[in-house]
């Protein structure tokens, strides 16, 4: 069971809290978490692009001119794609691009890119995460105080409509919660900030 410190809002050390290896020291599978990662993105397409072919353009089918002693190119039909309001070849069609993964699978990559995360020293625990005020330069000073490097992820188990104010002019700074995380989230972010109570959360939802 690793033992990590825990930090206030001002990156002050004020405790520490025991983290279980069940949760926070599985091995790591580059395989399952790019499987996942890219299921995930697949998901996120919407599939509605389209466009039409030759053959279904409006217009017809007559030669615009005839085959030969014009000097012009040979054509067959103003419906070409090679003419202004033809058909576009190979046309985009709706179509879904959903992959389905099943929840050990996610469970597990979830759990391998958190260890992942920690034992690279990526990985922050914090007493809370709120502010007083949705300001934004109390998100920065938060940045600021932890001297980041990268992109930030902060973990959290409430919905907090002074948070999504707070954070939501800083690019480098993203919120989700529990029930929301993914694994996606969790690469596509150089560094990940726990909240103690959403440690919690993880081991109630993600434990066996």
């Amino acid at each position: 069971m690793a033992k990590v410190k825990v930090y206030n809002m001002q990156a002050k050390e004020v405790g520490q809290v025991n983290l279980p290896d069940e949760l926070f020291a599985v091995e790591y599978n580059e395989p399952l978490i790019h499987e996942v990662v890219v299921a995930y993105n697949a998901n996120q397409r919407q599939g509605t692009k389209s466009a039409l072919t030759r053959s279904e353009v409006r217009g017809h089918a007559k030669k615009p001119w005839r085959q030969k002693g014009t000097g012009r190119a040979r054509q067959g039909s103003t419906k070409g794609p090679q003419w202004t309001g033809g058909g576009v070849v190979f046309a985009p069609k709706p179509r879904d691009f959903s992959k389905k993964v099943n929840k050990q699978k996610k469970r597990y990559a979830l759990l391998s890119a958190l260890s992942t995360k920690l034992a690279q020293n990526e990985v922050v625990v914090v007493d809370k995460f709120a502010f007083e005020n949705p300001k934004t330069k109390e998100a920065k000073a938060f940045v600021d105080a932890f001297k980041f490097n990268g992109s930030v992820l902060v973990v959290n188990d409430v919905n907090d409509a002074n948070i999504k104010r707070a954070t939501a002019n800083l690019p480098v700074l993203s919120i989700e919660e529990v029930d929301n995380l993914n694994v996606y989230e969790v690469v596509a972010n150089k560094n990940i900030v726990l909240t103690q109570s959403a440690i919690k959360s993880i081991e109630e939802a993600y434990a066996e």
